[in-house]
């Protein structure tokens, strides 16, 4: 029996767990919708554990569908990698008709119309999984609420944490969060996605582990702009952990759970994305710190960086729950308000001097009050 962990699961996800033979279960059929490099390394992980079964991987463009097919790889969003030969790629979006495992791996601003798409095709009670870390521009909704206006809350689920696309498609182990509210279906999914080199902690969390995937794209950028303008580790241990701080406020106004944020979705998934240039957020920050502008830094790349179309959407929901984001803020300020990175610096160090804990700053404020 496969063994698995759990973060902030209820005893009823563990028993199913405890009761399940994850290696004699047949999987459901399986589907995954974007082929970007995430989307490709997650059919790909999908395909070698359920060999020879077909993983069906959907993509807008004709290029990509062809690179994959023809030869194994996908040049335009992950070269240099070998995809399994089970992985089946198509323009075709019918072809979930039958798959009862959706991977959602779509882009967070694209991802309204796939859903509603492929809601309408998939069968009814199928499992949607969750994987793009983005919030919507328009209506300031993460994926699950976007995802609740064509499907039942109890089919959603949201898979997020550390995780390299290049890594996971070479069989390198990582581990993430599935949060999902139904403990059945959490079980299910796990059978069906999780294996030995990707290991799934589950939790009942759902808003907590995208608050965690999208907050983080934004605080890699910041991070990244401090090592555009070389201004060292101890500057970049700050804004990790004074972004965390950011994080947790917003997930308490939303009401995520503190341990949810605390785990890979949140913690690890920021330290991950904010320490490594291969983070494509990470990326983003660096060339904007070395004086490069936002869209030239984006046109001149295949893939997205979530971060930079989160940032004032982030800046406008903080707003909103009255919720201090100082750091996200200044990102917004730099790619959408056209402030300097110098002027966002300076203005971030000029901030008045306050206790580190939220507490302490809230007790302060009553007995001023009182």
């Amino acid at each position: 029996m496969m063994r698995r962990f759990y973060t902030g699961a209820n005893n009823s996800v563990k028993k199913e767990m405890k009761n399940m033979k994850v290696n004699n279960q047949k999987a459901n059929k399986i589907g995954v919708l974007g082929a970007g490099a995430w989307g490709t390394a997650l059919a790909a992980a999908l395909a070698r554990k359920h060999t020879p079964q077909p993983i069906n991987l959907w993509a807008r463009e004709a290029d990509v569908v062809a690179s994959i097919n023809d030869t194994h790889e996908n040049v335009p969003y992950l070269p240099h990698i070998t995809l399994p030969d089970n992985i089946c790629a198509t323009t075709d979006m019918n072809t979930l008709h039958d798959c009862q495992t959706i991977l959602m791996v779509v882009p967070s601003q694209y991802a309204r119309a796939v859903i509603e798409q492929a809601a309408a095709i998939a069968p009814a009670n199928a499992s949607f999984v969750l994987c793009a870390k983005g919030l919507e521009q328009k209506t300031l909704q993460f994926m699950s609420q976007v995802a609740s206006d064509y499907i039942d809350e109890t089919q959603l689920a949201v898979l997020s944490g550390p995780s390299f696309a290049d890594e996971l498609a070479q069989g390198l182990p990582a581990a993430v969060t599935l949060a999902c509210n139904d403990s059945a279906r959490a079980a299910t999914l796990a059978n069906d996605i999780g294996s030995a080199g990707f290991r799934l902690y589950l939790s009942d969390d759902v808003l907590g582990a995208e608050i965690g995937g999208v907050i983080k794209n934004v605080l890699a950028i910041a991070c990244g702009i401090v090592s555009g303008q070389d201004l060292g580790e101890n500057a970049r241990a700050a804004i990790i952990t004074r972004g965390f701080s950011e994080m947790q406020r917003l997930g308490a106004a939303r009401g995520a759970k503190p341990d949810t944020l605390s785990g890979l979705c949140g913690l690890g998934d920021l330290i991950l994305t904010c320490t490594s240039t291969r983070s494509r957020n990470f990326a983003l920050g660096q060339a904007l710190g070395q004086g490069q502008s936002a869209a030239a830094f984006l046109g001149a790349r295949a893939s997205v960086s979530e971060g930079a179309f989160s940032a004032a959407a982030v800046h406008r929901l903080a707003q909103t729950h009255n919720v201090e984001m100082p750091i996200c803020a200044a990102v917004a300020a730099i790619i959408d308000d056209g402030v300097s990175v110098a002027q966002a610096i300076a203005t971030l160090l000029a901030r008045p001097t306050t206790y580190e804990t939220n507490e302490t700053n809230e007790t302060n404020e009553t007995n001023e009050t009182n």
